[in-house]
């Protein structure tokens, strides 16, 4: 019996040994191209966090917010940093196929109409008649007509000009269009770069002062990735988690590594937008009080009624099918780290 229980034992441990050989592979999918504010996702995958998860996380570019969620919903991705807005409009129409947002990243939304600071365009009003440039899949343009609808402007009256991600602001200065719908955490930086004044020589118009409080991006999986490997998402939030810390506290180190990705990035405006995108958008008074990644139920509920009667859309979802949070690390490792000026 002894040695039977040894046997046993010895293939139990074999089995467990082969199960933890064949870690889980995470298709990840970023929300635009490589910048400062993803440092965290590459600090977990070159510090080995997601392999001592024993996680195969591979990550790629993305094409926008709002894109990252079809591109999960396509089944090409099982997880990826995007928008909870976007979540929220499918998971009205294809509750089993809309992933399902795990990890807020931005409690305050950096959605905003760039002008010129001497445009005529001073309000959302004055939208109408004017052009509009925006790339396709930007969560901004996606909530454009939410925005138009909470301020009394017909949406049809803007004249809408598709753009490529990396000429918005170029469209903008020669004069192509007359105001762009973008993410403060690009746009802002972005202008730095071009030697403007982005206060300065720039109007913004923030959709959170023009009515529209809403949460932004996060981390969302798929359905079956929750459903198959809830230990494999736990783990993905405990490296993303960690990086995020100690990308925010050692920027230096964190945009060398990011620039040992893709060489081409300028350092300096990267190490900048790290921190601007966390200290605008991420530090939040909310997050210190819930911690880093977990939500307001009222503001969502608030956030879910707001689209779905803007959007009109078949069937309110429920708050449980756009976020959960079962998946978070503990609150006492969530505490936002405070940075220096």
């Amino acid at each position: 019996m002894k040695r039977l229980l040894v046997a046993i034992l010895g293939a139990l441990l074999l089995t467990a040994g082969a199960a933890r050989a064949e870690p889980v592979k995470i298709r990840f999918t970023l929300d635009w191209k490589l910048q400062g504010l993803h440092a965290w996702y590459y600090w977990a995958q070159e510090k080995g966090y997601f392999k001592a998860e024993n996680l195969d996380v591979t990550i790629d570019q993305g094409e926008g917010s709002a894109a990252t969620v079809t591109r999960i919903m396509s089944g090409v991705y099982d997880a990826g940093f995007g928008d909870i807005n976007a979540v929220i409009q499918n998971a009205a129409v294809r509750p089993a196929e809309t992933p399902v947002m795990v990890y807020m990243i931005y409690s305050k939304a950096p959605f905003a109409l760039l002008t010129k600071a001497d445009s005529p365009v001073k309000s959302v009003k004055d939208l109408a008649g004017t052009k509009l440039g925006t790339p396709a899949g930007g969560a901004a343009f996606k909530l454009l007509p939410l925005l138009a609808k909470a301020n009394g402007l017909e949406y049809g009256s803007i004249a809408i000009t598709q753009v490529a991600p990396n000429l918005q602001e170029q469209m903008l200065l020669q004069g192509q269009v007359n105001s762009i719908a973008v993410f403060s955490a690009t746009s802002y930086m972005n202008l730095v770069a071009l030697k403007l004044d982005p206060d300065k020589d720039f109007r913004w118009i923030f959709y959170s002062d023009a009515g529209i409080d809403l949460y932004s991006n996060g981390i969302m999986v798929s359905r079956k990735l929750a459903n198959d490997s809830p230990e494999a998402v736990k783990g993905l939030l405990r490296a993303i988690n960690r990086s995020i810390r100690e990308t925010v506290e050692n920027p230096d180190a964190a945009i060398a590594l990011l620039a040992a990705k893709e060489p081409l990035i300028n350092k300096d405006i990267e190490k900048r937008r790290l921190i601007y995108v966390y200290k605008s958008l991420i530090d939040t008074p909310e997050a210190r009080q819930l911690g880093l990644g977990d939500i307001s139920d009222a503001r969502l509920d608030t956030a879910i009624n707001l689209i779905s009667e803007a959007f009109e859309l078949p069937k309110k979802p429920a708050p449980a099918q756009v976020f959960d949070r079962a998946f978070l690390p503990p609150k006492a490792d969530r505490v936002p780290p405070q940075v220096g000026p």
